[in-house]
């Protein structure tokens, strides 16, 4: 490459700073790309009952492609349960639905699954993928956030009870300023704080901090509810897609004016009974301590004199002369002098008498049984409200960099889509952005919704990259479908349960999953227009929740604080402390508590669990809209031989040897099957089963084998 093109390469990549290029002509004629235009309601083909079919079908037809035929009732039914609760059926529902030859029995079946409360459970796990909630902070701390899981039941809740769409964003956008009675829209705002924070010891630039929350904020909004890459203007114009730089930083000057915060929501005697459970508890905890103190007291003050006596004189004279009496001088070298006395605690316990480690062992022992008896922590919303104070004034900064500020911007929505909404300068800016987000006018956030309800029941978006609807993104496959959805779920008052509804009762939903012999059409060998059903396998988390239905261990209990459950001592070593390693990871000493949905468990981003890291658990260090699905020797390692499947699989054979009591092995397998897989077993299983049995295997490990099969781990 000669040097002048050379040149013009480099130029060519430099980026657009915001400035350079007038923003209505960088803008220009690509407004009108699909996704930037108000959706439409087109005429509903006439081919078809329901208006998902119709689109289908319609699609299909163009390209000479049939649908694939219906699922039969036995997978249809533990189909649809998995899909709309995360648990597997029931027996007896699964009798009760194959013997109900009504033709309504499919649809009450649906509404039973969607007025279930694990509806709301199943809902809130995607939900909380996208928004990348943990309980903790992130970064190399890692710290513990402890209200932050009263926003994870506001979502379960918030599904639970089909709050309107359109709601449901209010609350978590602006619930303080537009609900300020309610304290449930408080706890709503944690959404603006889910994502990682660097909170760490030592000295922070509160400049960069704050930019690294409003670049958290503005990214997740921007990706959860407009699918758009407006992080990618953070730092020049966007390269692909009609962002200017100045909008990524007009969408952060809307939530310049707030800041994250702990607001405390106990009622007066909940307070009251919460004091006096806190003082009886300090109350078990003080002997400890206090012994604890006692015996490390003489080795301290040992060490301390041995390093004080190897310090020069003028660090131990300052060290030793009254705070009052020091000079200016005395007190940095006194300052000096504590730094080096200072002691770890290892130095200490390196110290101490082989007796006196064993008795502090014991002690800790006790201390941390003592801990696992605190009480939930005073009702605190997790929360981000105004400061009180006028909003400071946003500007575009060069490179993302809060020490080199550029032009200055007021809040807005990103131009492309703004049409003609303001957002007021001072107070009511989330307010008014909130209510913009929802509005007729913004082509994209009912578009996005509905993509991602299909996308959860049909294992493909009709736009199959759901946080990105730009021109890098995939183009919806049925844009007349997307856009009726999109519309009939405004018009319908924001429902996500009649979009859910609408899509379950729809043939194309109950289509098979296998092509049965059938090659892939030409025309749409990815399956992108749903000639069949995407075959999906399930999360980590729902396979443990099905073990656990299975095994009849599971928990139904929902919300309250999150749960930990046992972890290898290889986990265990990757938690970060700047202390003692022991007491960690508290384990509920409730074998019945550790077994409540997964959702509930404990989720630390720098400490993944092995079954739901083995099966894809995102790092919730960035918005995952679809879990990826990756295959490895791993992923059986862990079913058949982790400490949990081998617990479950072990009570699995405990409740077959109640259940069917004296029957013998052949009620045993038959009651396995159904309990696990929904079905009977085949009379080649059943043989199979019985000669394993025979030859000398556990019933325990008969339940494993079941527990492993891709029957059980994919919805069919």
């Amino acid at each position: 490459m000669g040097s002048r093109h050379r040149i013009l390469f480099v130029l060519a990549s430099l980026p657009l700073l915001a400035g350079t290029v007038d923003e209505d002509s960088f803008i220009g004629n690509r407004a009108g790309y699909w996704a930037f235009r108000k959706p439409q309601r087109s005429p509903v083909p006439r081919i078809a009952s329901n208006p998902v079919d119709a689109f289908i079908i319609s699609a299909l037809r163009k390209e000479g492609i049939a649908p694939s035929a219906a699922l039969d009732r036995t997978h249809l039914i533990r189909r649809v349960t998995l899909d709309v609760t995360g648990l597997p059926p029931t027996p007896a529902e699964v009798d009760a639905f194959i013997t109900d030859r009504s033709p309504q029995a499919y649809e009450r079946l649906v509404d039973r699954l969607l007025a279930s409360p694990a509806y709301g459970e199943r809902w809130a796990l995607k939900w909380l993928d996208i928004v990348r909630y943990a309980d903790t902070n992130g970064y190399e701390l890692d710290a513990d956030r402890p209200h932050a899981w009263r926003y994870r039941d506001y979502v379960v809740d918030s599904f639970s009870r089909n709050k309107p769409f359109d709601r449901f964003v209010k609350e978590q956008l602006a619930g303080d300023e537009m609900y300020p009675d309610d304290p449930a829209a408080l706890v709503a705002t944690g959404y603006l704080r889910a994502g990682s924070e660097h909170l760490v010891s030592g000295n922070i630039d509160p400049d960069e901090s704050r930019q690294e929350v409003l670049t958290e904020i503005a990214t997740s909004i921007a990706q959860t509810y407009l699918g758009l890459t407006v992080n990618c203007a953070r730092c020049h114009n966007h390269k692909f897609d009609p962002i200017p730089q100045t909008d990524f930083y007009r969408l952060q000057a809307v939530f310049a004016g707030a800041k994250g915060k702990d607001v405390e929501i106990a009622k007066a005697q909940v307070k009251a009974a919460w004091q006096a459970d806190d003082a009886a508890y300090k109350a078990r905890l003080k002997p400890v301590q206090d012994e604890l103190k006692a015996l490390a007291k003489p080795y301290d003050e040992r060490l301390r004199a041995a390093k004080l006596a190897s310090l020069e004189a003028r660090l131990r004279d300052a060290y030793n002369t009254p705070e009052a009496k020091r000079t200016p001088e005395q007190k940095l070298l006194a300052k000096d002098a504590k730094d080096q006395v200072g002691l770890t605690w290892d130095e200490i316990v390196d110290a101490m008498s082989p007796a006196d480690k064993d008795r502090r062992a014991a002690l800790r022992i006790q201390l941390h049984e003592i801990e696992t008896t605190a009480p939930d922590p005073l009702p605190t919303a997790y929360a981000f409200v105004n400061t009180g104070e006028p909003p400071p004034q946003s500007y575009v900064l060069r490179m993302g960099d809060p020490k080199h500020r550029l032009d200055p911007v007021d809040p807005a929505p990103p131009r492309v889509v703004k049409a003609a909404f303001e957002v007021p300068p001072s107070g009511g800016r989330r307010t008014a952005f909130a209510n913009w987000l929802t509005s007729r006018e913004n082509p994209l956030t009912a578009r996005v919704m509905v993509n991602r309800i299909w996308q959860f029941r049909m294992g493909r978006g009709i736009v199959a990259t759901p946080n990105d609807f730009g021109v890098m993104g995939q183009r919806p496959t049925n844009q007349p479908l997307l856009d009726w959805l999109a519309v009939e779920f405004m018009e319908n008052g924001w429902d996500i349960r009649a979009i859910d509804r609408l899509i379950l009762l729809s043939n194309t939903y109950r289509q098979q999953a296998e092509s049965a012999g059938r090659p892939a059409p030409t025309a749409d060998p990815e399956n992108r227009l749903f000639w069949r059903m995407n075959r999906k396998r399930m999360e980590g988390e729902t396979i443990r929740d099905a073990a656990l239905a299975v095994a009849g261990t599971l928990n139904p209990k929902m919300g309250g604080r999150p749960v930990r459950v046992p972890i290898e001592p290889e986990v265990y070593d990757l938690i970060f402390t700047e202390f003692e390693r022991d007491g960690l990871w508290p384990v509920s000493p409730d074998p019945f508590v550790r077994n409540r949905r997964s959702i509930y468990l404990y989720n630390k981003r720098s400490v993944r669990l092995p079954l739901m890291s083995a099966f894809d658990q995102p790092d919730d260090v960035t918005s995952c809209p679809i879990r990826p699905v990756s295959i490895h020797a791993l992923q059986a390692l862990t079913l058949f031989n982790g400490g949990f499947m081998k617990e479950q699989s072990e009570a699995f054979a405990a409740r077959l040897r109640s259940e069917c009591k004296s029957s013998g092995s052949d009620c045993q397998i038959r009651t396995a099957w159904r309990l696990a897989l929904s079905r009977p077993p085949k009379p080649a299983e059943l043989h199979l089963a019985k000669q394993f049995l025979s030859g000398g295997a556990s019933l325990s490990e008969m339940c494993l084998a079941i527990l492993n099969r891709n029957e059980f781990v994919y919805i069919p």
